[in-house]
């Protein structure tokens, strides 16, 4: 702004020294700065679940300033005993004067997740033959050196060797025998790659590693890919040929919460080894939403694709090490995910998915270079990201319907994602409907007082006394202090433990359908809390922390909303197709999260339809075995693709009926008991019982 005179008046900013403890840094910052932002700068790691909305509470800290130093924005969980004592919520805190900031202890997982083990043996829907299924080949080749009379340069005299070798030579590698087995195959025409490509990397190392090793060489070719089915092929790498026992590839699947990986040898078809980690991201946001928003600010895009990709590659890491090879020998992966897992990866944008008309900046990318992005296999190899079909229906769907072999049956088959984002698909393979419903993480913890990942410590199943309304509950233990004779402390709930605790809740009269707690049962678990109503799972001297771990009035309305919008998306996909839940033949449930879930306790909330028990299979991670089907197999890499292509996609949001079947199943299990006769007849017994 011009002031009298042509002078300039000069905004100054004032800086404030911000000390973290216990960790001693300093920083110099700028009035008004985040303190999560600051922490930042210093590398200090705040766990942020909601993506630094202010919702989730988990960053808090504690600030000394004498009250003139920092201005609250929110104090959204945090009781008036907390801001007492100088709490804080980092993602919603401005600095104002000069403060100390102590960091508590950041949450951490402390127990394997059970899917980090070596694989058990994985059957495969097909025979696997490599000359037939797989792009990715070993060529062993022998070529006639340069002479004065042969001059031809070095990379038409390797393509020459490829284009004259029989594709039979391409066989399997007998390490029992120490010797090539030639295979005659279905894709035998007896001739080898006539057309070849390199890169300026690969072409770089061709002239040194011929001459090191005599002209006799190992090639690793891919001979075509989804994008370029025709070839032409392309030299990812050359071996020395006693390099040629295993040719390895691996399975990803990006999940919101959980990241797996197969290392597979693409020369047999054969897992040897699985690794799965929580991802890097949750502590910026753990639903897809929280990420969405957190990736528009700053350069919280790059920072989301640096978590997941170093998610990946300590998972690369880990089995590597296990099978005792490098990761730099993995010539190929194929990843399966949502459609904003996927985008982080590529550092695509998101912000699209999440506002109206909910489009993706694409469904079906093309192949990327593992250089490009950062993953540490070999940098040649080539990354292919799984199609998608829509903003909330993504990869792992498209995956996880050939990876349950939906498609092997004419069934009528719902298949179920239950996560962060519910997923669902209907229909016999001749047609099939698909939507997401935003549930949110509460089944996983987030948005839960107490609610935790199911990591040690957890109450994961519990019991309620009908008579007395006491509750007695199972925990994952800690191994150490169960070897010693001792109990493990409770230190929160997870997600199947706050199905079981809820249906428990309801069906012994706790709380009614519409989650109001009942004061009349004159039990000492059921009060009022600082939050509302609550009922006390376990008291302050059961558990690790030294607080009561409860579950409110709140919470349980959360919990009610997130199986709310499950229930409702697949009647309303039903209701989309003219057809009644009860005609459904199978219910094929997928997701990690889906193994732990207790059919009865699910349908007595209204999480999944009253069908008899035996139409439900549980089947894990559909979406890493679509990947690992999409790795050894080019026919269900485009089976995958199909399905994609094919599938109908039904918007919830743009959908008026989703709201009525939203609001009908906000009530336990559902508005109509009667969709639920199974749930009637236990409320019956109940019923007659407290008669008597």
């Amino acid at each position: 702004m011009a002031l009298p005179g042509n002078s300039t008046r000069r905004i100054i900013i004032a800086e404030h020294s911000v000390r973290f403890e216990p960790s001693g840094q300093t920083v110099q910052a700028r009035t008004g700065a985040l303190i999560s932002e600051i922490a930042r700068q210093v590398g200090l790691d705040l766990n942020m679940p909601c993506g630094g909305q202010g919702r989730c509470g988990r960053c808090a800290v504690i600030v000394q300033d004498g009250g003139a130093g920092i201005r609250r924005r929110s104090t959204l969980r945090l009781t008036s005993e907390d801001l007492v004592a100088g709490y804080a919520l980092a993602c919603q805190t401005v600095l104002e004067g000069d403060v100390v900031v102590t960091v508590p202890v950041q949450e951490k997982i402390e127990r394997r997740l059970v899917t980090d083990k070596t694989a058990t043996p994985i059957v495969l829907p097909f025979t696997y033959d490599p000359l037939q299924h797989q792009s990715v080949r070993l060529l062993p080749l022998t070529l006639d050196p340069p002479s004065m009379v042969d001059q031809t340069d070095d990379w038409s005299r390797l393509k020459r060797a490829m284009a004259s070798a029989p594709s039979s030579s391409l066989g399997q590698w007998d390490s029992g025998n120490g010797t090539w087995m030639k295979q005659e195959s279905a894709a035998d025409d007896g001739t080898g790659v006539v057309d070849l490509m390199a890169d300026l990397s690969t072409l770089r190392r061709v002239g040194t590693m011929l001459r090191q090793h005599n002209w006799a060489v190992n090639a690793v070719v891919e001979i075509d890919i989804w994008d370029r089915p025709d070839g032409p092929a392309r030299l990812i790498d050359l071996l020395p040929p006693g390099r040629t026992e295993h040719l390895w590839g691996a399975a990803v699947d990006i999940g919101t919460t959980t990241v797996s990986l197969y290392l597979v040898d693409l020369l047999t078809g054969e897992v040897a080894t699985k690794a799965a980690e929580y991802n890097g991201q949750i502590k910026r946001g753990e639903d897809v939403i929280s990420r969405i928003i957190y990736a528009s600010k700053n350069d919280g895009l790059g920072e989301l694709q640096s978590l997941v990709v170093g998610t990946i590659n300590e998972l690369l890491e880990r089995a590597a090490r296990r099978a005792k090879i490098s990761p730099s020998e993995i010539y190929k992966m194929v990843v399966a995910g949502n459609s904003t897992m996927i985008h982080l990866l590529l550092g695509l944008p998101p912000s699209s998915i999440r506002l109206e008309p909910f489009v993706t900046t694409i469904n079906h990318p093309p192949p990327a270079l593992a250089s490009d992005l950062g993953i540490n296999i070999f940098p040649q190899a080539n990354v292919d990201c799984l199609p998608g079909v829509a903003s909330y229906v993504g990869a792992d769907i498209s995956a996880g319907v050939i990876g349950s072999q939906m498609c092997d049956s004419s069934a009528l088959t719902l298949f179920l994602d239950v996560g962060t984002n519910g997923e669902m698909v209907l229909g016999d393979c001749d047609w099939l409907i698909s939507c997401a419903c935003s549930a949110g993480p509460a089944f996983e913890g987030a948005g839960v007082r107490d609610g935790m990942r199911a990591t040690v410590g957890a109450i994961e199943e519990v019991w309620i006394n009908g008579e007395t309304y006491e509750p007695t509950y199972r925990v994952i233990s800690n191994p150490k202090l169960e070897a010693q004779g001792q109990p493990t402390p409770s230190r929160g709930i997870c997600g199947s433990g706050l199905i079981s605790l809820l249906s428990e809740m309801f069906i012994t009269g706790v709380i009614d359908k519409a989650g109001n707690l009942n004061f009349d049962l004159g039990s000492s678990r059921i009060r009022r809390g600082e939050h509302g109503p609550e009922y006390v799972v376990a008291w302050a001297d059961q558990t690790e922390q030294g607080h009561d771990i409860v579950i409110t009035k709140v919470d349980i309305d959360n919990l009610i909303r997130a199986k709310g919008a499950i229930y409702a998306g697949f009647t309303v996909l039903a209701q989309s197709v003219g057809i009644d839940l009860s005609m459904v033949e199978r219910v094929l449930i997928g997701g990690s999260f889906g193994q732990y879930i207790n059919i009865e306790k699910a349908v007595q909330i209204g999480l999944l339809p009253d069908l008899p028990w035996e139409k439900f299979h549980f089947l894990g991670n559909t979406a890493l075995q679509g990947a690992l089907l999409a790795l050894l197999n080019r026919e269900y890499r485009q089976q995958i693709g199909e399905a994609a292509q094919g599938m109908t996609y039904l918007e919830l949001s743009a959908d008026n009926s989703f709201y009525e079947a939203f609001t009908s199943a906000l009530f336990l299990p559902h508005t109509e008991l009667a969709q639920f006769p199974s749930v009637a007849e236990v409320l019956a017994d109940r019923d007659m019982q407290s008669v008597r």
